[in-house]
């Protein structure tokens, strides 16, 4: 990697706080991407505003992308040097509208080194951009995010051109009254997690639209946008964005007016009921309504690999086996072991049984002298559970947070699944490993695993690692689950029964 995050800061959790941020001019591109949908008046100011930036014009590119706005926009003679209008691009991002797709779009249509999303309502100080290029300077896998406040704005109440001046002249902060303008309501997170670098695993329901930047590695790594999502899908690029190992960061040094109240704001009950399942059947933490309800979602919350066991001596040592032996004839239970898993207190598991499973026979064969007649059973046994699958491998899944192996030979209490989820949330762990008998019982999270990967460390160095050999954590892996009040201290005591009602604070606070 060139450039001046060539040797990137190996960050934990989300404390950015060893990043030296230098007030030095950008050296990296820029491109601002604003989706727009009519109001002409709104994207001329900022425009405007856009072009009296401190960062270097040559460095700054801007592609307006009209969504599908009647009477067409156009662009204002008051704009950045490089600036472009496109439409929406079916061949390129495929068929769609609203702010995703348009997003995608735009960042399909450019090539700064940076991507910096914007709205087209917004009146940007004079250093908005430059001050989150600082920050892509120190790391490539950040999520920055531009301050802003909401303001009373009417068609007609600013001039382009005075615009420009105020901003040239670093005088945007007195356009309005700051005293009159509304806070965003992350604000209060952000301060009682001291700048988000104190922040749990859910640090990105932060990222909400209007203003943010990530580097275009990360913008493609994320997958990009989720255009099938109209309202929300800002917080379910936050969420991609954590699933690829970013690092969320509030940028406060420069600010911006949001011209016109919050969106949300006028028909709020509503806009929340639309979002709620759109969201909740995309970001498995965030709904409240998962942990409650025993039904499947379209990510589930943990991908369960049931591999074969290599139970021996030195159970510190174990990893999961890669090498999947053939599944018929096996002396474990397998099919006790996945039962035990999609009965358990979280329903909400996709789970895959790793082995060399027979392919289907075609034609007359004597079935009771079968070979594979085992294995054959065992997958017509799970044929009408969509959520159990039989494979060779699992590949990762980046939607999924929780990627959990578990021997065959284990038959896992109801509650084993919540504990282990939420002993690695409250201690903030990217991977937890319980040593059985039967062999290790893994837990990793997807998120951690990513950022290790991006920057060629072992998990523990930007998430934690913790080894559980002891304990109720171990116990709730052995079915009938043993009484808490009975189980002997370990190093997950404290744990125990009460799991469950520990992941679902944890999900729901």
């Amino acid at each position: 990697m060139n450039g001046p995050h060539a040797n990137p800061a190996v960050l934990r959790h989300n404390d950015y706080g060893p990043l030296v941020r230098t007030d030095d001019d950008p050296v990296l591109s820029v491109s601002v991407v604003v989706p727009a949908h009519g109001h002409q008046d709104k994207l001329d100011v900022t425009l405007a505003a856009l072009a009296a930036q401190t960062s270097p014009a040559d460095l700054l590119e801007v592609v307006v992308v009209d969504d599908g706005s009647t009477p067409p926009l156009r662009l204002p003679e008051l704009r950045p040097e490089h600036t472009r209008l496109i439409a929406p691009d079916p061949v390129t991002t495929g068929v769609g509208w609203a702010s995703a797709h348009a997003t995608n779009t735009g960042a399909a249509h450019s090539d700064g080194d940076v991507i910096l999303r914007l709205d087209s309502d917004m009146l940007v100080f004079d250093d908005h951009v430059a001050s989150q290029l600082r920050w892509h300077h120190t790391a490539d896998y950040l999520a920055v995010l531009g301050h802003k406040r909401f303001v009373d704005y009417r068609p007609g109440d600013l001039d382009p051109a005075a615009v420009f001046a105020a901003v040239r002249e670093g005088r945007a902060g007195e356009l309005f009254d700051a005293g009159a303008s509304e806070p965003q309501w992350i604000e209060t997170i952000i301060d009682v997690t001291g700048g988000l670098r104190e922040a749990d695993h859910r640090a990105f329901r932060v990222l909400v639209g209007a203003s943010f930047s990530v580097h275009r590695s990360l913008f493609e790594a994320s997958g990009g946008m989720d255009a099938e999502v109209v309202l929300g899908s800002d917080t379910v690029f936050g969420y991609r964005l954590h699933q690829a190992g970013a690092v969320f960061v509030p940028d406060d040094r420069s600010s911006s007016w949001h011209l016109g109240p919050r969106q949300i704001a006028a028909r709020g009950d509503l806009a929340k009921r639309y979002r709620r399942p759109h969201i909740a059947n995309r970001v498995p933490e965030l709904d409240r309504k998962r942990p409650r309800a025993s039904r499947g979602w379209d990510t589930p919350l943990a991908d369960v690999i049931v591999v074969p066991s290599t139970p021996d001596t030195d159970a510190a040592e174990r990893e999961p086996a890669t090498d999947a032996p053939t599944a018929s004839g096996a002396d474990v239970d397998i099919e006790s072991c996945v039962d035990a898993l999609l009965s358990g207190s979280v329903p909400d598991l996709r789970v895959t049984v790793l082995g060399k499973w027979p392919e289907p026979v075609t034609g007359r064969h004597a079935p009771l002298d079968d070979p594979d007649l085992d294995a054959r059973l065992l997958v017509e046994s799970f044929r009408g559970e969509p959520r159990v699958r039989f494979a060779a491998e699992a590949p990762v899944d980046p939607r999924v947070p929780y990627r959990l192996h578990v021997p065959d030979a284990v038959t896992a209490g109801p509650e084993a699944v919540a504990s282990i989820v939420a002993h690695a949330n409250e201690h903030r762990l990217g991977l937890v490993e319980v040593a059985l008998p039967q062999g290790m019982v893994r837990l990793e999270r997807t998120a951690a695993a990513a950022r290790a990967a991006h920057l060629g460390v072992a998990i523990d160095a930007v998430w934690g690692y913790q080894r559980v050999v002891s304990g109720p954590l171990a116990a709730a892996f052995t079915a009938p689950e043993p009484s808490v009040a009975a189980e002997p201290g370990g190093a997950a005591e404290g744990l125990g029964g009460k799991a469950f009602g520990l992941l679902k604070r944890t999900l729901g606070r």
